[in-house]
């Protein structure tokens, strides 16, 4: 796919790794719309960057979580441009969940935004790409798909549940539209990290360095031009998914 004039749509493209992939799209030509659900300040910023690429670019807020305002964010994104050619799942909520539980918010809340949100986003935006025989869907998971965390059972379960829809969407909306995935290992390392353990796991790593977010947003660039390439998951962890999850 040609990325010149096509059209982005980023869940959680406001902060972080969504914001890279935002302004990697930007860089190629493309037009980008963001979701935001809480960073309002810095959906605005990311937009005023995107535009500065010469692109058009709007924010949206949604609390993904609602399957009614997800229905409103796409009506609503639909409606300011000519058609969306590219969705990127990025937005995800990472809270601990142990098990056993004896409440079912978070469950309800971390499993809604993982796995019914792309749901939902998909069924009401394939259509119009399935019309014009060309289209892409790149979701973003994480190394819980493979290796298990402790104390994050919900969070666990709801990128394993995307892994999953990965694989039967593209399959189900093949020929005209790829569906694929990109798995981030460890990159910008949370706020509460000590410089000490940064280190001792960047150490473990196979490639011995934490990786870029703008590694992250490369590799869903290259998936998106790969017009050959559906189904499948790619690793950007440095070789993190061959090790154990003792990197803490």
């Amino acid at each position: 796919m040609d990325l010149q004039q096509k059209t982005v749509f980023i869940t959680g493209g406001a902060v972080r790794i969504g914001r890279e992939i935002a302004l990697a799209f930007a860089s190629a030509g493309a037009n980008v719309l963001i979701h935001y659900h809480t960073s309002a300040r810095e959906a605005a910023q990311t937009v005023e960057e995107i535009r500065s690429y010469g692109v058009a670019s709007q924010p949206f807020q949604a609390d993904l979580q609602d399957a009614k305002a997800v229905e409103k964010l796409c009506d609503a994104a639909l409606q300011s441009c000519n058609g969306i050619d590219i969705l990127v799942n990025c937005a995800s909520f990472l809270k601990p969940t142990p098990f056993p539980s004896k409440q079912y918010d978070d469950w309800d809340t971390i499993t809604a935004v993982s796995i019914d949100a792309p749901y939902h986003l998909a069924n009401r935006l394939t259509p119009a790409m399935l019309d014009k025989r060309e289209g892409t869907i790149i979701n973003i998971l994480d190394l819980s798909i493979w290796q298990a965390w402790s104390n994050f059972t919900a969070h666990s379960v709801g990128k394993s549940g995307l892994l999953a829809l990965t694989r039967q969407l593209a399959l189900e909306l093949s020929p005209d539209v790829r569906v694929n995935a990109v798995v981030p290992g460890y990159v910008l390392p949370p706020a509460h990290f000590s410089y000490e353990k940064i280190e001792t796991i960047a150490k473990q790593i196979p490639l011995k360095r934490w990786g870029k977010p703008q590694e992250v947003a490369k590799a869903v660039l290259f998936l998106a031009r790969a017009d050959y390439i559906t189904g499948t998951v790619l690793p950007i962890d440095g070789g993190a998914h061959l090790l154990h999850r003792s990197l803490q």
